[in-house]
């Protein structure tokens, strides 16, 4: 009589959870931690570009009242009317702003996925494989991915309840009204201090991340760390500071209301 195969344990003597059951291929790739670094990074790509171009329309915020088509309105909400007209007449009103909706909440979801995955990969090593951990290797940054993440997550939600969907009390909103929603939410100093913090921890997430997904997509040098570095920082910098101004122009009244449309 064969005798039982003895299961696989750890190091502590608890035994390792089975081996999932293998994928079809490209599935099969997001089962590696390779895999899911790589979905990291090219989801934290397309996430960093919106948010550079986020920040970046929301500068219109400072121009104000200007004439568009023989009408004065504020640039901020011309813009968001844009926005909506995207690829019109090729593609029906709204529908490309939809996709690329889809596509950010698709890349936002992986992201949040494939980085749970590797926390619960990354502490089953460390249980495995157990030894003390470098410390001083980790920048403090790096450390805190995980929970400037769902702080982060946590903005998103308040910012779409916020601005997009009118849900917060406090001012009232306008819907296809940007600039009006902005100066009437920001102009609250408990708020546009939370918009401060977030943002805050927004550009420390984006600074790890931007350095360590060149690391994720293989390019590795260390010829290349300084250039990585200066990168990372120029990208989180640029964003903490341009966002970080809203709330401070408004609560400064350089963005205001004072030249309101009638």
């Amino acid at each position: 009589m064969a005798a039982p195969t003895k299961a696989r344990v750890d190091s502590a003597d608890r035994p390792l959870r089975p081996k999932g059951k293998e994928l079809p291929f490209p599935l099969s790739l997001y089962q590696t931690a390779v895999g899911k670094k790589w979905v990291m990074a090219v989801t934290g790509i397309m996430l960093l570009g919106f948010v550079v171009f986020h920040m970046l329309g929301n500068l219109k915020l400072y121009l104000g009242v200007v004439e568009h088509n023989g009408v004065l309105d504020y640039d901020a909400n011309i813009y968001g009317e844009w926005l909506r007209d995207l690829l019109v007449p090729f593609l029906p009103r709204t529908v490309t702003l939809w996709i690329l909706r889809i596509g950010l909440i698709g890349a936002f979801g992986l992201h949040i996925h494939a980085m749970y995955a590797l926390t619960m990969m990354n502490q089953q090593a460390n249980v495995t494989y157990s030894s003390k951990r470098d410390w001083k290797a980790a920048t403090f940054a790096s450390r805190s991915m995980r929970y400037t993440g769902v702080i982060v997550l946590a903005y998103l939600i308040f910012h779409l309840a916020d601005l997009t969907w009118g849900f917060i009390p406090g001012y009232d909103y306008e819907r296809g009204h940007p600039h009006e929603n902005v100066v009437g939410s920001l102009s609250n100093p408990v708020v546009a201090a939370f918009y401060i913090i977030a943002n805050a921890l927004l550009a420390m997430h984006i600074f790890h991340g931007a350095y360590s997904m060149f690391q994720s997509l293989g390019i590795n040098n260390p010829a290349y760390n300084k250039l990585r570095r200066g990168f990372a920082a120029g990208v989180a910098g640029i964003i903490l500071i341009g966002n970080v101004s809203f709330p401070i122009a408004v609560l400064a009244g350089i963005i205001d209301l004072s030249d309101k449309v009638k």
